[in-house]
């Protein structure tokens, strides 16, 4: 019996060629538009359901509405007004624009404040080791802050109107709520770097508390500007919340708007432009 045989095939010789080397991307870099903007719908419900489980944290963009017009126009409205011709009223139709001005300012020192302490809570490491675009966390943040400073805004005019704020232009009304909603956003940039930066809540404070007060004392929000020393109107005439103030009265009671307009637009553009970037950069590589 002849024993059979059987052919194994010789194994295939190895390829020398490397393996391709997997070239990195960054979490950003590998989401699409569509993608980065599901990511921020779903950190938007996230802050508006976490704000409806605090809603401590709605006091702000309620009682400063209130507070501060009753402030103003009771304390200050009588002495101010006479130097506009027309008592208390006159300046209920003078300062009314100017505090919708200020609203997205005293709005956009929360968002780093509240910034800051997810960061120190551990949420934001929570959110940095997810497959999610890092720059949808921030526009996510700003979205709902923004919301809260409509919501501020309602408030603001309801009060006013209380007090006898006679609206003659709802487009003009309209077109202001806008603009400081431009403006707010913008400066939340700002406050977002700090937020990311600094230690801690109270640093936060303290630097918008530095940073806020002279800006907001030092402009056309509460009082013209006339009766000011010269070197203070030079600081008021470069001060964007004048010009945000200037134009938010233009529109709404009437005025020059042109000029102010663009000003508050340029800075609105600048402040994005610069400090978008730096506080995308600092949330991604803060350690």
């Amino acid at each position: 019996m002849s024993a059979t045989t059987t052919d194994t095939p010789a194994p295939a010789p190895a390829s020398t060629a490397p393996a391709p080397v997997p070239v990195p991307l960054s979490a950003d870099a590998r989401i699409s538009l569509r993608g980065h903007l599901r990511h921020t719908s779903a950190l938007v419900r996230r802050n508006l359901l976490w704000i409806r489980q605090d809603p401590e944290s709605m006091f702000d963009a309620v009682l400063f509405p209130i507070v501060f017009t009753l402030l103003f126009v009771y304390v200050f409205g009588g002495s101010i007004g006479q130097s506009l011709g027309g008592g208390q009223q006159a300046y209920v139709q003078y300062v009314i624009p100017g505090l919708m001005a200020m609203m997205g300012m005293n709005m956009a020192q929360g968002v780093g404040t509240g910034f800051n302490q997810d960061f120190n809570s551990g949420v934001m490491d929570r959110f940095r080791s997810l497959p999610i675009g890092r720059g949808s966390v921030l526009f996510a943040k700003i979205a709902v802050e923004l919301l809260r400073m409509l919501f501020a805004t309602v408030v603001l005019m309801v009060v006013a109107l209380l007090v006898g704020f006679d609206i003659t232009n709802w487009a003009g009304l309209l077109a202001s709520v806008g603009l400081s909603a431009v403006f707010g956003s913008a400066l939340m940039w700002v406050f977002i770097t700090l937020g990311v930066i600094m230690k801690n809540a109270q640093s936060v404070q303290a630097m918008g508390f530095l940073v806020l007060m002279p800006l907001q004392f030092g402009s056309s929000i509460f009082a013209p500007t006339d009766s000011m020393p010269g070197w203070l109107r030079s600081f008021t005439d470069y001060n964007p919340l004048s010009a945000l103030a200037d134009t938010a009265r233009g529109l709404m009671v009437g005025g020059p708007v042109t000029h102010d307009l663009w000003v508050t637009l340029a800075w609105s553009a600048a402040l994005t432009a610069v400090m978008a970037p730096v506080a995308i950069h600092k949330f991604r590589t803060k350690s």
